[in-house]
């Protein structure tokens, strides 16, 4: 089984979301179809086919989420230091073209959240900065054509 990496912060949200499924959407979904039911004749009720549809996709993703919990391999990062950008590290980059500065935390796949400054440690850009130290220029390749960018600072927790 192959461990997913992820910060202590993105398991006790997917812990959270877990409890959440099963504590109160699920009754929720379950009261929705009891009373579906009862409005008579289940193939034209599109309140009951609403709520298995919304039962259906909680309950594959309470699936996935067991599944991200079991496999789960938290990382501290408040433990993690030094210079070189690994897993965890929040790292400030300084864009060669347009001279913006862009700050961004190397996580787990199911925690990241670009608008958040969180990116996937698979995505291009972080795969590109793993292993690099302070002060080196790092080409990445994206969506939008290469770009380059220098590492001025990484940072732990």
């Amino acid at each position: 089984m192959e461990k997913v990496p992820m910060t202590v912060a993105g398991f006790a949200n997917l812990e959270a979301e877990l409890q959440h499924r099963q504590r109160v959407e699920r009754p929720r979904i379950i009261a929705a179809i009891s009373e579906a039911r009862a409005h008579g004749d289940l193939s034209e009720n599109a309140e009951y086919h609403s709520a298995k549809e919304q039962q259906s996709h909680n309950e594959g993703r309470v699936v996935e989420l067991e599944s991200l919990i079991a496999r789960a391999e938290v990382i501290d990062v408040t433990k993690l230091s030094g210079d070189t950008v690994k897993f965890g590290a929040t790292v400030r980059l300084l864009d060669e073209e347009t001279e913006d500065e862009k700050t961004w935390q190397i996580v787990g796949d199911s925690e990241a959240d670009a608008k958040a400054g969180r990116i996937s440690i698979s995505s291009p850009i972080a795969r590109a900065l793993i292993g690099k130290k302070v002060g080196t220029v790092v080409e990445v390749n994206s969506p939008r054509g290469a770009r380059t960018y220098e590492i001025l600072d990484v940072r732990w927790g």
